[in-house]
C-alpha cells in the first residue's frame, strides 16, 4: 500500500490544483488540509467552496490533463521541488511527473466546505466508494480551531517558539490540550455510566494507544470508576493455524488469527458480570498455555479492550451497541508546512515507529521500513475502514513532536548506508525533518504519549 504524497502521479495532480486554483479565483490559495483513505481534503484559505464552483475545479483540472499541460523541474532548493506549471511556480515537498498524461485517475468530491481529491483503491483495480468522513473531519476541524486559537497555522510557527526560548510554552500548551480532551472523553464515558459496560480502544501503529489507554484509565478512576483491561493477544490461536498472507507470512493482523468465539463469547460474560477464565498465550512457542487465568468486571468496573480489531463490528455482534464506547486514536496532524504542502500523518507514525525500535525493540531502521508497507496494508484492511464506527477521535499529534524526534530519528536514519535499498526513504525522511527546528526533550513530561516512542514513560518499565 503505496502513500498518496508516495503516487507521483498525484503529487501532479496536485501541482495541476494549484494551477487551476489559481487562474479560476486569482486572488485565493489552496489549502490541502488532511488525508482521507486514498484522497485529500482540500479547500480555499479562509473561503467556503460552493459545489458548483468545485465543478469547475474539477472540469477545468481535467482539461489541463487533457492538454497534457507543460511542467517543468526547475531545482531542488530548501527541501523543496520548484517546478514551472504554466504561468506560475510551484513549491512541491514530494516529487511529481513532467507529463500530465500520467497523472493518475481521480474524483473530485464536494464535501463541508472544500472537496477531496479521491483516488480509491486504484492498486487492487476496484472502485471503492469513499465512506463520507464526518468523524474524521469534525477531529480534524476541532484541532484547527485549537490551533487558530493559539495563532499557529504552519511548521515556521512551532519553529518560532523554540528559536525565541518559548519551548517550554509550547509543550505544556500541547500537553494540556491532550489532558484536556482525555478528561472530555472521561467525562462522557461517566454520563453514560449507567449503560455502558465496555470501552473500544482502537487505531493504527504507532499511534500511541498504550499511553492513552493508561491516561484514559487514569481519568477514569478521578470519576469513580475502574477499567478492568482485557488482551487481545491472550486469544491467539495456536501458530500452526494462524493464517498467512498473499506472501506466505503469517498474518498476525488477521482477524482469524484470534480465536474469536471465545473472545467474543467471554467478553459477552465479563459484561454480564460472570467470571471467566482468560487464556494465556506464549509467544515464544507460539502457543496457548495450559494455565488461565480468572477474571471479572464489577458492577464499579468497565471493561476495556485496546488492539487494532476493536472497531470491528464482529468483534462484538451479540452485544447491545448502547453498552459499547468506542473510540479511535490517532496522529491525525494538522499543521502544515506551508498551506499547500500537509506534513502526512503516515509520515509521523512511521518516524515514531523507527525511534521506538531502534531505541528499545533492537529493530533496524532499515526492518523497520520493510515491514511498514505490510503494516501499512493492515491498517486498511482492518482498521480505517471501521474509524467512523467511533464515537469519538482522539488526536494524538502534539504541535512539537517532529522537533522531538527530528535528533532521534536522523540519528537512526544514518544507520541506512547508501547502497541500502531503503536509501531514498531515508533521504525522504530526512528531507521532511530538515523543516522542524530541533527540541529539547527533557522538557517533554514523564507521562506525555511521545515518551511512549523516544523513552522515558512513566508507563514503562
Amino acid at each position: 500500500m503505496s502513500e498518496t504524497h508516495l503516487h507521483e502521479g498525484r503529487q501532479t495532480v496536485k501541482l495541476g490544483l494549484i494551477k487551476v486554483v489559481h487562474d479560476l479565483f486569482p486572488e485565493e490559495t489552496l489549502k490541502t488540509s488532511y488525508s482521507i483513505l486514498e484522497g485529500v481534503f482540500c479547500n480555499l484559505y479562509g473561503s467556503i467552496l460552493s459545489k458548483r464552483e468545485v465543478k469547475q475545479i474539477e472540469l477545468r483540472l481535467r482539461e489541463w490533463v487533457e492538454q497534457d499541460s507543460k511542467i517543468e523541474l526547475l531545482y531542488k532548493e530548501g527541501g523543496y521541488y520548484h517546478y514551472q506549471v504554466g504561468d506560475i511556480i510551484v513549491k512541491a515537498v514530494y516529487p511529481a511527473f513532467t507529463e500530465t498524461s500520467r497523472v493518475e485517475p481521480f474524483t473530485i468530491l464536494p464535501f463541508s466546505y472544500g472537496f477531496i481529491v479521491d483516488f480509491g483503491d486504484i492498486e487492487k483495480g476496484t472502485d471503492i466508494k469513499l465512506i463520507p468522513p464526518v468523524q474524521l473531519s469534525a477531529a480534524f476541524e476541532k484541532n484547527q480551531r485549537w490551533m487558530d486559537n493559539i495563532d499557529i497555522e504552519l511548521v515556521k510557527d512551532v519553529n518560532g517558539y523554540i528559536q525565541s526560548g518559548r519551548t517550554m510554552k509550547l509543550v505544556s500548551i500541547a500537553e494540556a490540550l491532550h489532558e484536556k480532551e482525555i478528561s472530555i472523553i472521561a467525562d462522557a464515558i461517566l454520563q453514560h455510566r449507567r449503560a455502558l459496560r465496555l470501552l473500544l480502544v482502537s487505531g493504527p501503529s504507532s499511534s500511541g494507544k498504550t499511553s492513552f489507554a493508561q491516561r484514559l484509565s487514569t481519568q477514569l478512576e478521578v470519576n469513580g470508576l475502574k477499567p478492568i483491561a482485557l488482551s487481545l493477544d491472550h486469544y491467539f490461536v495456536d501458530r500452526e493455524h494462524t493464517p498467512r498472507d498473499a506472501d506466505g507470512k503469517y498474518d498476525f493482523d488477521s482477524m482469524e488469527a484470534l480465536d474469536l468465539p471465545l473472545l467474543k463469547k467471554q467478553i459477552a460474560q465479563l459484561i454480564n458480570g460472570e467470571r471467566v477464565e482468560v487464556p494465556q498465550f506464549d509467544f515464544v512457542t507460539g502457543n496457548r498455555l495450559a494455565e488461565y487465568k480468572p477474571m471479572n468486571v464489577g458492577p464499579s468496573e468497565i471493561l476495556i479492550i485496546e488492539g487494532i480489531h476493536a472497531l470491528n463490528p464482529d468483534l462484538v455482534t451479540e452485544i447491545n451497541r448502547n453498552l459499547t464506547y468506542k473510540i479511535y486514536i490517532s496522529a491525525l496532524g494538522g499543521l502544515n508546512i506551508d498551506l499547500m504542502s500537509r506534513v502526512p500523518t503516515s509520515e509521523i507514525r512511521l518516524l515514531r515507529r523507527l525511534v521506538r525500535d531502534d531505541k528499545y525493540r533492537g529493530v533496524s531502521p532499515e526492518n523497520t521500513i520493510h515491514q511498514w508497507e505490510s503494516v501499512r496494508r493492515g491498517e486498511y484492511q482492518n482498521i480505517f475502514k471501521f474509524q467512523e464506527e467511533a464515537d469519538v477521535m482522539f488526536n494524538s499529534s502534539m504541535l512539537y513532536e517532529m522537533n522531538a524526534l527530528r535528533p532521534f530519528a536522523e540519528a537512526a536514519l544514518q544507520k541506512i548506508p547508501v547502497d541500502s535499498p531503503y536509501f531514498d526513504t531515508r533521504e525522504r525522511l530526512m528531507n521532511l525533518l530538515t523543516f522542524f527546528e530541533p527540541l529539547d526533550v527533557s522538557k517533554v513530561p514523564f507521562n506525555s504519549i511521545l515518551r511512549e516512542f523516544i523513552g522515558g514513560s512513566i508507563y514503562y518499565d
